[in-house]
């Protein structure tokens, strides 16, 4: 064979392989090396707002190319949106229970798996006017009380640690997530809310967390997972595989989070 015959035989294999790579290149995620690219998006709870919104950047930056998007709500009403088929490519919830709503539908790929925990407080207006020390002042006369609803993880963590306290209490309104009880306090609208020791460290410019002995008796695990019918599956895995990373972990652990 000739040189120039080699030379054309070696060119027109290098086509044929790159045109097969084209062929491949547009999966998103890019599923020949593993590689995160595309848009990840990332079905999150409420109280992982400030945390993900820094990991996803972080992320972001290591991975050029990749663009995060957050879906921040209630974990129940993430993961019932999971189940009716919204598209998304990772679930991370405040809650096992609402994990299993997924897992249960078949809806995951893999095992959840626990990157944070966290633990409750009294969320106060700044400086404290009405001198929450504890649980039982939330049934003083004239205190109002926001909660989460039950069915949210933060509402069952409260209802598990007014169980612990023996203490009855009545809200003035029940919301469908952590943020909303908060901002019921930093509008002046409640003199007090249980929320995450996260929620209200994010918002200490306007509330003040009291700590509580009970809390302990309620610590929620945050798992998370890829999903079985996500959009782009290599991005999903990496992005769960970043969140349990050092980087990731030190940015939950600055934000109050406690390490599995």
């Amino acid at each position: 064979m000739s040189r120039r015959t080699s030379f054309v035989a070696v060119a027109l294999a290098v086509t044929v392989l790159a045109t097969a790579g084209c062929d491949r290149a547009g999966v998103p995620g890019d599923a020949r090396d593993g590689r995160a690219s595309g848009t990840v998006t990332v079905f999150a709870a409420a109280s992982l707002t400030e945390s993900f919104t820094r990991i996803a950047r972080d992320f972001e930056a290591a991975n050029p190319g990749v663009t995060v998007t957050l879906n921040l709500a209630g974990s129940s009403a993430l993961a019932n949106q999971i189940t009716q088929g919204a598209p998304a490519d990772v679930f991370a919830s405040a809650a096992p229970k609402n994990m299993a709503t997924v897992t249960e539908a078949g809806d995951a790929e893999g095992t959840p798996l626990v990157f944070a925990r966290n633990q409750l407080v009294i969320a106060v207006p700044s400086g404290n006017p009405k001198g929450v020390t504890g649980l039982a002042d939330l049934t003083r006369p004239g205190v109002k009380v926001a909660l989460c609803a039950e069915q949210v993880p933060c509402g069952a963590a409260a209802r598990t640690a007014l169980t612990a306290a023996g203490v009855a209490l009545t809200p003035v309104t029940l919301e469908q997530d952590v943020k909303g009880a908060l901002a019921k306090v930093k509008l002046g609208e409640v003199d007090a809310a249980l929320v995450y020791r996260t929620d209200a460290r994010a918002a200490s410019s306007d509330v003040t967390g009291v700590e509580f002995p009970e809390s302990a008796r309620a610590i929620n695990d945050y798992p998370i997972v890829a999903l079985k019918d996500a959009p782009n599956p290599a991005g999903a895995r990496a992005f769960v595989a970043y969140v349990r990373s050092t980087p990731a972990q030190t940015v939950l652990a600055a934000a109050g989070f406690q390490a599995p």
